[in-house]
């Protein structure tokens, strides 16, 4: 459907529901003042009877005002017996258009005198009062007047003593109230629709008047997209013709189709972009070419410790000091206008950072040296060796995984052999040899808790599906140290507490997330044997929660280091090897990390991320194997640094 056609149907439908509404209102006023006006008319009848009838009765209301029945008789005589009374309900009804019948009946709805004979003496029949049509709607009203015949009463009292004795009741039939309003609505009707039809009409025209040039341009458009030759099309359209619309046509085309062209392009672009830049581990920059970033990923955050809000739109020397070595290098290099391909250095902290540094040339330039940016990138060398150590571990954590699955099969079931065994050798010693008996209580207490190392190594190898809400991680911590108090309050250990003041909100299994962190907040306690202050601090890093716990202990040694989260490794006398091996296993589910700091003066910190809501989960979670992989077969945690 053409353009033009849209808005003259638009312009004409609006017209039409204006003028079709205003008609609409129109004929329920109408049709309201001749039913009130056949209402004025009827109930001017009832007066009229219920006057001649107040004069007719009023011998019989004194003579018979004791006796009902005798005042009934005599009132119904007395009506019949009047021409004036019989007289009028004979007028009523022959000169009133609307009227159906007149009654006049007793207080208990007994005919005395009718124009209908059948009501003599018997009940009148009950009917809708006309005054219920005075508060209808127009469509209710419309199906009274041309629906199914129907009665309505207009039913008035007649008291004595401020008590009714009888009523004049005058039936209004619904065809005659037809006969009267129908001529009124026909003509209604008519002028309604003559209207209607002129409005249309008028509407038609001006819409076509003020559209004309918008069909000009339209035809244009369509005459540009059908020529052949659409670049000398244009340029002749625009020299030989002065129309301004034709300009504007031509114009409107052309920035149109351009427009297209580079949204489409851009938004592509961008959304790659967003991706890329989101995923990637290593630090980009983009600068203009006076320097200034256009562009900058999240990562560069953690080279250069500065917000990614502070980067974008700063100059490069605003953001790279000459007094760092890496600062230096790449200010020296931009101002050169010198590439570095992958030139490594070594950070003042330690950190080994590869840097390239590009320079964006234009071939159309005057001058080859002038470049229109230059990109910058960031690869933390660290990254490669961090891989590596994930990749033995999870070498570790898979052959911890075979070796479970064979021992908890090979090993069950003789030690059930055993136990059955030994339990037919104490049936048959009886109480013999207390002795023996000695010996046998110590073999099946050894089975047992051989029995329950073996369950526990077979539960610590099967899946785990995490029950992931989210949670406050303020609330998660502060329900540890409340579980944690009695035992740290025995060690004489005091806790010092480092909480956000606003939610920090992550999606995690709570009580798993709770054992974890109450092992790492346990072992730090017994890491200090004479008491003292065990440190907890919970803050966000980008889009990491980081939570540490430091103790103030005799550190942990270096040879041992990388073997805390092994399976039944343990320093203690009394330990078990499990508890970090779980503390491990939790944080990698939940797609974390773990480092551990430590040395012999200061003490040792255990520090575990989680990642944010804000941050993009990049693959699903629900069951993990042992071995460090997913579904997927991918690491999910990174080793512990030393």
């Amino acid at each position: 459907m053409r353009l033009k056609t849209k808005l003259v149907l638009a312009i004409t439908g609006l017209v039409f529901l204006v003028v079709f509404t205003l008609s609409w209102i129109f004929l329920g006023q109408l049709l309201r003042q001749r039913m009130s006006q056949a209402y004025s008319a009827n109930d001017m009848v009832a007066h009229q009877i219920a006057m001649a009838t107040q004069r007719s009765v009023a011998p019989s209301l004194t003579l018979y005002a004791n006796d009902p029945k005798a005042l009934r008789a005599a009132v119904a005589k007395a009506l019949r017996t009047d021409p004036a009374v019989t007289e009028l309900l004979s007028s009523a009804i022959r000169y009133a258009p609307t009227v159906f019948d007149v009654t006049i009946a007793d207080s208990e709805g007994r005919g005395l005198l009718s124009t209908d004979p059948t009501n003599l003496d018997h009940m009148v029949p009950q009917r809708p009062e006309y005054a219920e049509l005075e508060g209808g709607g127009l469509v209710q009203l419309l199906k009274v007047v041309f629906g199914p015949p129907r009665v309505y009463n207009l039913t008035l009292p007649l008291e004595r003593h401020l008590e009714p004795f009888a009523t004049v009741r005058v039936g209004v039939r619904t065809t005659f109230l037809r006969f009267v309003v129908e001529p009124w609505l026909i003509a209604a009707l008519m002028y309604t629709g003559v209207a209607i039809l002129c409005s249309l009409i008028f509407a038609a025209f001006l819409a076509n008047l003020a559209l004309k040039p918008i069909e000009q341009i339209g035809a244009r458009l369509d005459a540009l997209a059908l020529a052949e030759a659409e670049g000398a099309g244009e340029a002749a359209a625009g020299r030989s013709s002065d129309d301004a619309v034709v300009l504007v046509s031509h114009k409107i085309e052309r920035i149109g189709r351009r427009m297209r062209n580079v949204e489409e392009v851009f938004s592509a672009l961008k959304e790659n972009l967003d991706q890329i830049m989101t995923n990637l581990q290593d630090g980009i920059l983009l600068y203009t070419h006076d320097a200034r970033a256009v562009l900058v990923s999240d990562s560069v955050e953690r080279f250069l410790g500065i917000s990614r809000a502070e980067i974008l739109g700063a100059k490069l020397h605003e953001v790279f000091s000459r007094n760092t070595r890496l600062g230096r290098l790449v200010r020296e290099s931009f101002d050169a206008r010198m590439a570095l391909v992958q030139e490594e250095i070594t950070t003042e902290t330690g950190r080994r950072v590869e840097i390239s540094l590009d320079f964006i040339h234009d071939d159309r330039a005057v001058y080859p040296q002038e470049t229109l940016g230059a990109l910058l990138t960031l690869h933390d060398v660290e990254s490669v060796r961090e891989i590596e150590s994930d990749l033995e571990l999870s070498r570790r954590l898979a052959a911890i995984g075979r070796l479970t699955a064979g021992v908890g099969h090979e090993v069950k079931n003789p030690i059930n052999a055993i136990v059955v065994h030994l339990e037919l050798m104490r049936n048959k010693l009886g109480d013999a040899d207390h002795r023996a008996m000695r010996h046998l209580e110590v073999i099946e207490s050894e089975i047992q808790r051989l029995d329950r190392v073996v369950q526990t190594l077979v539960d610590f190898s099967r899946p785990v599906e995490l029950q992931l809400k989210e949670q406050d991680l303020r609330r998660v911590v502060s329900a540890v140290l409340m579980l944690a108090s009695a035992e740290l309050e025995t060690r004489d250990v005091h806790v010092e507490s480092d909480l956000p003041d606003r939610p920090v909100m992550a999606r995690v299994d709570s009580d798993l997330l709770k054992q974890a962190l109450l092992n790492v907040v346990l072992n730090g306690a017994q890491a200090m044997a004479e008491g003292g202050n065990l440190k907890v601090r919970l803050a966000e890093d980008g889009r990491m929660a980081l939570l540490s716990v430091h103790d103030q202990g005799g550190g942990i040694p270096d040879d041992v280091r990388d073997k805390i989260f092994d399976l039944y490794f343990t320093t203690k006398k009394d330990g078990s090897g499990i508890g970090l091996a779980m503390t491990y296993r939790i944080v990698e589910l939940h797609n974390g990390s773990i480092e551990v700091e430590s040395d012999t003066t200061h003490g040792t910190t255990f520090i575990l991320r989680f990642p944010l809501n804000t941050q993009q989960e990049s693959r699903a979670r629900g069951y993990l194997m042992p071995d460090g992989t997913s579904s997927a077969g991918s690491i999910v945690a990174k080793e512990p640094r030393g």
